[in-house]
């Protein structure tokens, strides 16, 4: 679906444009000026992990959602199978994770030379409830990285307030 092309161009990581399945998972640490801490002014260090989506690597899903404060669905709008398997996806590393939805981006990528279509695709309930984004790397890709940074800032108020409310029910 390029998942790893996308999570390089989005924590320019690299210009690898080559699209190879990845094997197991590969973690991408990264700042970006843009996010930050809570308006602290504090960068965030940020870890993506690249998950390869090979149900042969499904024994070290567990591993991966640990502590996860966010998930990134990537999928190729192009293939109608891939609907169906991003409902398997949300169920183990939202649902069961008891990850909110505002927790969720789901992203449907559109590879080179395929088209731009940006009709958004039907998707199942509860699917059908989550931001959807789309992408394509050729035409328009700042588009996506606004929605990506607007995405991790979300995810780090949340981790912050957690936190915070935390800290105050033990000073309480």
């Amino acid at each position: 679906s390029g998942k790893t092309v996308l999570a390089n161009f989005l924590t320019e990581s690299s210009d690898i444009t080559e699209y190879n399945p990845t094997q197991g998972v590969r973690i991408l640490e990264f700042e970006n000026p843009q996010v930050t801490s809570n308006n602290k002014g504090t960068e965030c260090e940020i870890e993506l992990w690249d998950c390869g989506g090979d149900p042969k690597f499904e024994s070290c899903w567990p591993a991966l959602m640990k502590d996860s404060h966010g998930v990134v669905i990537v999928f190729n709008a192009d293939i109608p199978s891939h609907r169906k398997e991003i409902e398997m996806w949300y169920s183990c590393f939202v649902q069961q994770q008891f990850l909110q939805n505002t927790q969720c981006l789901l992203i449907a990528h559109h590879k080179p030379g395929s088209g731009s279509d940006k009709e958004n695709p039907a998707l199942a309930p509860p699917l059908n409830k989550l931001k959807l984004v789309h992408s394509n790397l050729e035409d328009g890709p700042e588009e996506i990285r606004m929605e990506f940074i607007k995405y991790l800032r979300s995810i780090i108020n949340s981790v912050s307030e957690s936190r915070d409310q935390e800290e105050m029910s033990i000073i309480t």
